[in-house]
């Protein structure tokens, strides 16, 4: 049950986005950096989609888990632990020596960053005063994809400019945790009477059921879209060095920002076009970017693979955020968290199997004919499920009041 509204003296959902930014950020970290692991360590582009996807999998777990550990404990408590598994993340990158440390590093920051989506989410939305449910909401996904976007960013700058170049910027996110975790002791507890955690069976991934009725498309809409985001930050930096030939980890850094960024945007407009006409606008733009990134992969054009990014990116959070929206909106307080959860599961399916996929697939095709295989597939799934939602559009819109 959802505590009453908080103490306006304390800090509001803007304070929690911004948490929830900094903890997101360290999961991108290292998507500039792959190339310089693999010089040092010597490994496959195989292993680099298996390293990214043992952090889906360390999402998909903890959601499964955990994902409404929130919802009975508190939001607080759980966003602490994620921040603190984020940290930890960090200390592996930060002391790397060899493959066991990648994985752990990655498994950690999936873990954080499963209990950090439906508890940070759910607290954001919670913590809007009367009439800014709207904000909230955009507030929520745009700390979420504007994180991960940052992430990339700063990795790839500090990479290519400054001494250090795969340990300094962990350090950095080490220091902007610290000071996360200060803001989120303030936060205020939105989850009223917070019990402690009984024994029995998890029960992270719990779709409520006044949320059934739009979960099944708006998930298949994150699945596709995620698979696209998973694209850019696991083997497009791959992609931008040994077939573009441009040996640059702060161009690779902003490839994979650049469809974060667009996908922010994209989340920016969906309050203004509603939930009905987002969701399914959001699949068939994503579709226009997909067959860019194909283009690009055929041409061997950058500007190609940025518009791709871009347009894909733009799609990708139209749909992302209506999605969630509707979802939100549908579950009672009591359930959201868990809810939210289930939501997450299948977005970042999305992004742990196409993109292995992808990487097993280059042992065989090689690097561009494994990614034109995988944007034909994404390609259909994401225009089915966009003429299914024009037929049928979803419902959930926000109430005005929170």
């Amino acid at each position: 049950m959802a505590a009453p509204h908080p103490d306006s003296r304390r800090p509001g959902y803007l304070a929690a986005a911004a948490v929830f930014a900094v903890g997101m950020a360290g999961t991108t970290l290292p998507t500039p950096l792959y190339g310089i692991y693999r010089t040092q360590i010597g490994f496959s582009e195989l292993m680099v989609t298996v390293i990214f996807a043992v952090y889906a999998v360390g999402v998909i777990t903890s959601l499964l888990l955990a994902g409404d550990y929130s919802d009975r404990m508190g939001r607080r408590p759980v966003i602490l632990c994620a921040l603190g598994l984020a940290a930890a993340a960090d200390l592996c990158f930060l002391f790397e020596a060899g493959l066991p440390a990648l994985f752990a590093g990655r498994l950690l920051s999936g873990f954080s960053a499963g209990l950090l989506t439906g508890a940070a989410t759910a607290v954001v939305l919670e913590l809007a005063p009367p009439g800014r449910a709207a904000r909230a909401g955009f507030a929520a996904t745009a700390a979420n994809m504007g994180g991960l976007g940052c992430g990339a960013l700063l990795a790839g700058v500090l990479a290519q400019y400054a001494p250090a170049p795969s340990r300094l910027v962990f350090a950095v996110h080490l220091a902007l945790l610290a000071a996360a975790c200060a803001l989120a002791r303030l936060l205020p507890e939105t989850v009223a009477g917070p019990r402690r955690l009984s024994p029995g069976r998890p029960r992270g991934m719990a779709v409520a059921p006044e949320a059934r009725g739009v979960f099944p498309s708006a998930a298949v809409a994150a699945f596709a879209g995620f698979a696209l985001l998973g694209l850019f930050t696991a083997v497009a930096p791959s992609f931008v060095a040994e077939t573009l030939g441009i040996d640059d980890l702060a161009l690779s850094g902003a490839v994979a920002f650049s469809a974060f960024l667009a996908s922010t945007l994209g989340q920016l407009l969906t309050g203004r076009l509603g939930v009905r006409r987002s969701l399914p606008a959001g699949c068939l733009i994503l579709v226009a970017g997909l067959l860019l990134v194909g283009a690009s992969l055929v041409a061997e054009r950058l500007p190609l693979l940025l518009a791709g990014a871009l347009v894909g990116g733009f799609g990708q959070g139209l749909a992302f955020r209506a999605g969630l929206t509707a979802i939100g909106a549908a579950a009672p307080p009591e359930h959201r968290g868990g809810t939210i959860s289930a939501f997450f599961v299948v977005a970042y399916a999305g992004i742990a199997v196409p993109v292995v996929g992808v990487g097993a697939l280059t042992l065989v095709l090689g690097l561009r004919n494994a990614g034109l295989v995988f944007t034909a597939v994404v390609t259909v799934l994401a225009l089915g499920v966009g003429l299914y939602l024009l037929r049928r559009p979803p419902t959930g819109e926000p109430s005005p009041t929170r």
